[in-house]
């Protein structure tokens, strides 16, 4: 499969003051993967450590940062010898080797030669428990589930997303119902990338979902594994409120919606390991659309998403047919299903980092603001061709921006005073 990210690394490799690299992101969007076949594409030698119940090589880093002695040890471990113009050192669930970590410093330090690149599915949550981050002497990139452009490619449909890339919008408008059925299947089997392979080759939804359900008892058993007794079931919770707080039409995160009388004090750490664990989206309300938007956070108002549409869905219980053909149950939930694909597709393929924007008399709401350049964009979502955008227009009038989008199933077109871009071309924004 065709990863995006694998050209950031290989830009790494080139970068003439390179550091060691920390790959981050959630379990199973596919680090270890990336990182093995980055090693056989451009590199002649891989040497593999994983520190998941190692010992021996946990023991390594105990004594000193001695790097002859640390390459050494790791010929052993990964049968290969290690030599600094030619081999990747890979170290793997290094959030289980605190002082493996650290080593990195001392290689970015006392031997800057080797490449070497670490990944941990739970380093966040590490970090908060007190391992030290080797700050300043690591480069660093996130990882996210698969792209819809990364989807296409891996259903062989190369062409489809060159397209995207391009910003052809004629040509993408002339194949609009090709899109929009890979969109739909897209919804359905998400972005996790043995899912996307398994059905590439197999099509078979009811398997697809049954690896989903796989996917989500593993973050369970990791809330179970890695969380405090405290916070295990306030964790469960925030995490199975998440699609009934999406589906509501206003999707500000209510604490009482978990629980009655629920403040958010309560829960603020449990959102918190959620957050370091890559499972979850925060995304912020601002209260004035201005420039630098950061500095009109309202950190008391958020939205929560998923990592993956694909598992919204699975955690929901929705079914195959009704988001492939759509049914009167599913419409409530489909501005749900549309919203996390678009905030997925600007966490992965946009430079943007998305805010929402509601007046406190709630009179309208923009489901996404972003800052481009010296504009401020407001961008609203719709789950069809809806041509009705209220909450836009009554923006528009008061805030008069340069810039406003739509994004929807119609196809592109630029009118007076917005963009309406297609679902399928969020990166185009």
């Amino acid at each position: 499969m065709k990863r995006y990210a694998m050209q950031q690394l290989v830009e790494w490799k080139n970068k003439p003051n390179r550091k060691p690299l920390i790959l981050k992101g959630a379990r199973q969007v596919g680090k270890t993967w990336l990182m093995k076949e980055f090693g056989r594409q451009h590199f002649a030698k891989v040497a593999y450590v994983t520190f998941y119940n190692n010992q021996r090589m946990k023991r390594v880093f105990d004594d000193d940062y001695d790097i002859e002695r640390i390459i050494m040890n790791i010929n052993i471990e990964a049968k290969v010898e290690v030599t600094p113009d030619d081999t990747l050192i890979i170290f793997d669930e290094i959030q289980e080797a605190p002082r493996a970590l650290e080593s990195l410093k001392y290689f970015c330090e006392n031997a800057p030669e080797y490449a070497v690149i670490a990944a941990g599915s739970l380093l966040g949550v590490a970090i908060h428990e007190g391992v030290s981050y080797p700050v300043g002497k690591v480069d660093s990139i996130e990882l996210h589930p698969m792209s819809f452009r990364e989807f296409l490619e891996a259903m062989d449909e190369e062409q489809l997303a060159a397209l995207i890339t391009e910003k052809n919008h004629p040509l993408m408008s002339d194949f609009s119902s090709k899109y929009i059925f890979w969109l739909k299947n897209y919804y359905y089997v998400g972005g996790m990338p043995e899912i996307v392979q398994y059905f590439a080759q197999h099509k078979d939804y009811q398997e697809v979902r049954r690896m989903q359900k796989s996917i989500l008892e593993q973050y369970e058993d990791d809330f179970g594994k890695h969380a405090t007794n405290a916070e295990l079931a306030r964790i469960r919770m925030v995490w199975n409120s998440i699609p009934m707080q999406l589906a509501k039409e206003n999707k500000k995160f209510f604490f009482g919606q978990i629980k009655t009388g629920a403040r958010m004090k309560d829960f603020e750490i449990a959102i918190e390991w959620l957050l370091d664990c890559g499972l979850i989206t925060k995304v912020y309300r601002v209260n004035k659309p201005a420039v630098p938007l950061k500095a009109y956070i309202d950190f008391a108002a958020f939205k929560l998403f998923l990592l993956d549409v694909g598992l919204l869905g699975a955690l929901s219980d929705l079914d195959a047919e009704s988001i492939l053909e759509g049914n009167e149950i599913f419409v409530e939930f489909k501005g749900a299903l549309t919203e996390q694909f678009v905030l997925q597709e600007l966490v992965a393929e946009t430079e943007y980092t998305p805010y929402y924007f509601a007046t406190e008399t709630a009179t309208f709401e923009m489901d996404f603001m972003i800052q481009k350049g010296k504009n401020v964009v407001p961008v609203e979502v719709k789950a069809e061709t809806n041509q009705q955008a209220k909450s836009l227009k009554a923006y528009c009038r008061k805030y008069e921006p340069e810039y406003a989008v739509r994004i929807s199933m119609k196809n592109y077109q630029e009118e007076e005073w917005l963009t309406n871009l297609p679902l399928y071309a969020v990166k185009c924004i």
